[in-house]
């Protein structure tokens, strides 16, 4: 880890939990951004001295471009007493009778390191919601889809609320990428745009609506004390890849659904899909995605593919995949037959995937917004009693066995649209 002493020459912007900066650095010539989270270091002004870890710039590494603010060489806001508070609340002294004060609460995340925080847990003991999360195990049937990178979440909402603009949707993101979640800025304009309604964070990840001390607790947590209707879950910002089997971030993928699938949810799978980008493992459907389908997830996903037009360069890829993938739980597999992403639905927010936009990149725009529109119609279905359940020829995601699975009675089985307000018709994928 790399620590330089620098001084803050502008706040360039502020929102809830995070400051982006202009700092200079000692000994190097210039300007260079820097982040800085006031819950951890307290609120920074023009020509402070701070403390910068520059290791991830240092390293080239894809960060963003930014250094992160350790500390403030005049400490942290400070009491009368001398002593440094991150939080509004007052914290009690130890050993007194008020260590159950509610404004703090107990549970800390980054365990363990100089910067650990205490944040109100959802399931705690002093958190008001602590009888619903006592009493609650069940995700009750609700959709929620599984992404595997941080950009497709508000394409995913802008699809669901396309769909049905009255349903709730929720995000539960998991600390397998960026722990802190206001760094998101894409995901603070999809809240203010009225895609995103409720958002959780989960194991050391902290800075949601919500906090929570696992995925699985956070999921409960979204349905029931959030109300949403739909979920969203994914990593934050930042992903690892090493172009090794697993060694990715993207194995969280499987691993949410597995989570879903386990809490009596609908788990939907977001394929992460390129025609453009120039690593041949991500072409196609991303090896990620493949792997987080074939050899992490437990329980059967349903798994929505985009509209792929004859000229799609990737299409014959994609088919070639399909093919080749083992599919040993039952995911099962639709397509849409019309394309599904407008850019206007997204309502201004401003979205990328590495660095392209939809023009350069159509398909893993298509293939996220096929995903919200799944969860939505899923969302708006009427279960149906397991006796009644009709069984018909569904196309699983090639190489296990039959095709020909019962229909659940809470997917997509029939591949049809319930009601006249989902935006596109479907068909269901059929193999030769």
């Amino acid at each position: 880890m790399r620590l330089i002493w620098g001084n803050v020459a502008e706040v360039v912007h502020q929102r809830d939990g995070v400051s982006e900066l202009q700092v200079t650095v000692d000994g190097r010539t210039g300007q260079a951004r820097a982040i800085c989270y006031p819950n951890l270091t307290g609120s920074v002004a023009v020509g402070e001295r701070v403390l910068l870890n520059t290791t991830a710039v240092d390293w080239q590494l894809g960060t963003g471009g930014s250094h992160f603010v350790v500390a403030r060489a005049q400490g942290a806001d400070l009491r009368d007493d001398n002593t440094a508070v991150q939080f509004e609340a007052d914290m009690p002294d130890a050993g007194s009778e008020e260590t159950d004060d509610v404004r703090a609460g107990h549970l800390m995340k980054l365990r363990y390191t100089p910067h650990q925080l205490n944040v109100l847990s959802v399931e705690a003991q002093e958190s008001p919601h602590h009888k619903v999360m006592e009493n609650r195990d069940s995700l009750e049937g609700v959709p929620v889809v599984c992404c595997g990178l941080h950009s497709q979440v508000p394409i995913v909402a802008a699809a669901i609320k396309k769909a049905m603009p009255d349903l709730t949707v929720g995000y539960v993101m998991d600390d397998a990428a960026a722990l802190v979640l206001p760094l998101s800025k894409v995901l603070a304009d999809a809240t203010q745009a009225g895609l995103i309604d409720c958002t959780v964070s989960t194991g050391q990840a902290f800075g949601g609506d919500i906090e929570a001390i696992n995925l699985y607790s956070g999921l409960i947590a979204a349905v029931h004390i959030g109300a949403c209707d739909v979920v969203i879950t994914g990593i934050g910002p930042g992903l690892a890849g090493t172009g090794t089997p697993f060694g990715h971030g993207g194995v969280a993928q499987g691993e949410a659904i597995n989570a879903v699938a386990s809490l009596g949810g609908n788990p939907v799978m977001c394929l992460r899909m390129s025609q453009a980008d120039s690593r041949s493992r991500h072409l196609g459907i991303s090896h990620h995605s493949q792997t987080a389908l074939a050899r992490v997830a437990l329980a059967p996903a349903t798994v929505a593919l985009p509209h792929m037009a004859d000229n799609c360069s990737v299409r014959e890829l994609v088919d070639e995949q399909l093919d080749a993938l083992p599919n040993t739980v039952g995911h099962q597999a639709f397509q849409f037959d019309a394309t599904l992403f407008d850019v206007a639905d997204l309502r201004d927010v401003v979205v990328n995937t590495m660095g392209r936009d939809f023009a350069q990149d159509p398909i893993f725009y298509e293939a996220a917004a096929a995903a919200g529109t799944a969860a939505a119609m899923m969302a708006m279905m009427e279960p149906v009693p397991e006796n009644e359940a009709e069984t018909e020829e569904q196309t699983a995601i090639a190489g296990a066995g039959t095709a020909a699975t019962a229909a659940r009675n809470d997917a997509t089985a029939g591949h049809t649209c319930a009601g006249s307000s989902c935006a596109s018709p479907c068909a269901s994928r059929q193999k030769d």
